[in-house]
């Protein structure tokens, strides 16, 4: 297997940004650095990145983690800041898919395998996430079809959202929306277009993976079935 290609399977990062880290001489391979993405990877060679020895994991494995508000997702930060990492103790190396912003809380699914991670993430493959907000104020049905259709979000950036169903309580109002895309902060960006002020934000769905009951902080290995469900998308 190309060395690049090995890489992005390990889930470091895409097959494009992989041929970039070998380049920049950041990839040892048996201790020598290897600059050349077309390195056949043998069985027996160790490689290793940023300090760390890559494995390449046959059997796919993704937990379900329920992220607690202050954490960053990330697999380590030069800031020393809080990551997702950091309350999930495994001797096996598991990275985010996707990503949840520090003050956002909920579902995100880790995994050993980055060819399905990059599956899951890329826009084209449309996978819903569904999240549950408390607002302000109801929205009226021009307001729905009109984030169904889009929303100017800045940054030459539209977005999109579907209004799943909505509820008041107590003088707030509990949203779940559906979003395809993922854009960075795209659901905060979209209330703060729809003049909304927003309370709360968790992530309660991925595809068919639901957050369920995981406490907050914990997290699970996704069953066999569950496996099969995003290997389908």
């Amino acid at each position: 297997m190309r060395l690049n290609k090995f890489l992005s399977q390990a889930g470091i990062a895409s097959r494009r940004e992989s041929d970039n880290l070998i380049k920049n001489a950041m990839v040892t391979v048996n201790g020598v650095l290897e600059t050349n993405p077309a390195y056949q990877v043998k069985s027996k060679d160790e490689v290793f990145f940023d300090d760390q020895r890559i494995k390449f994991e046959t059997k796919t494995r993704i937990i379900a983690f329920n992220k607690p508000e202050g954490y960053i997702t990330t697999m380590k930060d030069p800031h020393h800041r809080k990551t997702v990492i950091d309350l999930i103790h495994t001797d096996e190396r598991l990275f985010p898919i996707g990503r949840l912003d520090k003050d956002t809380t909920g579902l995100l699914l880790l995994t050993n395998d980055g060819q399905l991670a990059n599956k899951l993430m890329h826009p084209r493959n449309q996978i819903p996430r569904i999240y549950k907000l408390q607002i302000d104020k109801v929205f009226q049905s021009w307001e729905i079809k009109r984030m169904a259709s889009k929303v100017y979000i800045g940054q030459k950036e539209w977005g999109k959202a579907d209004v799943v169903d909505q509820k008041k309580i107590k003088g707030r109002v509990t949203v779940h929306l559906r979003l395809f895309h993922g854009k960075k902060r795209e659901v905060r960006r979209i209330i703060f277009r729809m003049k909304r002020k927003l309370f709360s934000l968790e992530r309660v769905q991925y595809g068919s993976i639901e957050l369920g009951d995981i406490p907050l902080g914990k997290w699970r290995d996704l069953s066999n079935k569950e496996l099969k469900s995003l290997n389908s998308l």
